[in-house]
């Protein structure tokens, strides 16, 4: 404490306390000093100089400027800031609230996705993106067509699945085309069935034509290897003309094929002579709407040789020929080429059925004109004929049901070796839009390799496919079981 009066000597402060700034030191001798003329620089040097060019200006009348600035861009900004971790407590409150299993699949990743027959055996909810399969279209130009799994229901360990097909839906991706499906509101007329009348042109022709084939196999042995060689290809080339012209393309626009190939198939159509491919497509779609019917051209319930042959030999009954002229055949009349060989029928058969065939075997190799009319053209033609009734006959009556018992079309491997893949008829009346008519691939199916071969050459494209799930599901809903044994 101070005594009052008293001078002391003021205290000593700690180094970092005292001020940091030192007192400037003096002026040099001669300089001016600080507010005195001769510190003011003389006027030459405070004439304003000219200003520097700045990076991007540009130079009018000997001065620089500066470019106009352009107005900010309107364009949004991305925020692309992070979004917020989770607090320590949401991550603790969330752990307890999920099982460790679940924890644990969060921490590896996303589980590998299953079908929706797997999801509901394991009793879980279907996610969304099995509850409803849209179409689409990969790169190989395949649309898979999917289906709406609606109803599941458990019998046993088995679970079946409702497929609901959007017909409305696939017909527009097929070009309005809907006349090939099943039409469950047709009812047959009551009464008398009306009398069989005999068309006795077809009768003699198809008897002709049977006495020439058999003929034709008597003389395969004095025949040389390049007519037969010559028949197996006209043979193969009419029946794809049929198979993946008249019937996959044309009656169920199960895929898409460009100028040139619509030709070939025209002309090969032509070969076959099996009713030119307008009419061709009118009996398949009446078939197909009204499969074992009245209106049913081909009729299987009315016995095999009906069915084969004998449809040819009597008149229509008169259900088809009135349910054929309500179709709705716009898609085929739209299409030139198919009208162009509709005007020309009658010359192309005579020209490439029976002209061209027994032509080329006489004039390249000498070969006798007797064989190479009645072992490449008539037994050739005969042999295309009954392999295309095998897949309305045989193939409706033998076999199993894979897909659907309650139809009469079976799956029969000899007519599908015989008719180029057609005769998995189970299978194509169940998924009509499929352009395979089978799930197999290639396997006994030479259609489905060369609508392959074409779409890779690009002249086709927009395969129609259905998606495995939905064959599954349709197996153990409506199918007979057969599938289980292999």
């Amino acid at each position: 404490m101070r005594e009052p009066g008293l001078r002391h000597p003021p205290l000593p402060q700690h180094p970092s306390s005292r001020p940091s700034a030192r007192p400037a030191p003096p002026p040099l001798p001669g300089t001016p000093r600080a507010g005195t003329r001769r510190d003011t620089p003389p006027a030459a040097l405070t004439r304003p100089r000219a200003a520097k060019p700045r990076a991007g200006g540009h130079r009018e009348a000997g001065a620089w400027r500066a470019r106009p600035r352009q107005p900010p861009s309107k364009q949004p900004r991305l925020n692309t800031s992070a979004p917020a971790a989770p607090s320590r407590t949401a991550r603790r409150a969330r752990g307890r609230q999920e099982p460790a299993s679940c924890r644990h699949r969060h921490r590896r990743g996303p589980a590998h996705p299953r079908t929706a027959v797997e999801e509901q055996s394991r009793g879980r909810p279907m996610p969304a993106h099995l509850l409803q399969e849209e179409e689409f279209s990969s790169a190989s130009s395949t649309t898979t067509v999917g289906t709406l799994l609606s109803r599941v229901a458990r019998n046993g360990d088995a679970v079946m699945e409702k497929d609901l097909l959007n017909h409305e839906d696939l017909a527009e991706d097929r070009g309005d085309v809907i006349d090939d499906i099943f039409d469950e509101t047709y009812q047959e007329k009551e009464g008398p069935k009306p009398p069989l009348r005999y068309v006795w042109r077809n009768i003699i022709l198809m008897s002709l034509l049977h006495l020439g084939a058999i003929l034709g196999l008597v003389l395969i042995p004095s025949a040389k290897i390049q007519t037969l060689a010559w028949a197996i290809l006209c043979f193969l080339v009419s029946a794809l003309g049929i198979t993946a012209g008249s019937h996959r393309l044309w009656s169920h626009r199960s895929y898409k094929a460009t100028l040139p190939l619509r030709i070939f198939l025209t002309i090969a159509n032509s070969i076959a002579f099996q009713n030119d491919i307008y009419e061709w497509v009118r009996d398949h779609r009446v078939h197909h709407k009204f499969s074992e019917t009245d209106a049913d051209p081909h009729n299987a319930t009315r016995g095999f040789f009906f069915s084969h042959i004998g449809w040819l030999l009597v008149r229509k009954h008169p259900d088809v020929i009135e349910k054929g002229q309500k179709l709705d055949l716009s898609d085929v009349k739209a299409d030139k080429v198919v009208m162009f060989q509709r005007r020309y029928y009658k010359p192309s058969v005579v020209l490439l059925c029976f002209t061209l065939p027994t032509l080329v075997p006489w004039y390249f190799w000498d070969e006798s004109i007797i064989i190479s009319f009645f072992i490449p053209t008539i037994l050739r033609y005969t042999i295309g004929l009954n392999a295309t009734w095998l897949v309305n006959s045989a193939a409706h009556m033998f076999g199993n049901r894979p897909y659907d018992q309650n139809i009469n079309p079976r799956e029969n491997p000899l007519v599908s070796l015989g008719a180029l893949g057609e005769g998995f008829h189970n299978y194509h009346h169940t998924f009509p839009y499929d352009y395979s008519t089978s799930e197999f691939g290639w396997r006994l199916n030479i259609t489905t390799a060369f609508i392959d071969l074409m779409c890779f050459l690009g002249l086709a494209s927009d395969r129609k496919k259905v998606s495995k799930e939905v064959i599954l599901a349709r197996k153990m809903r409506t199918g007979d079981g057969s599938h289980k044994s292999g």
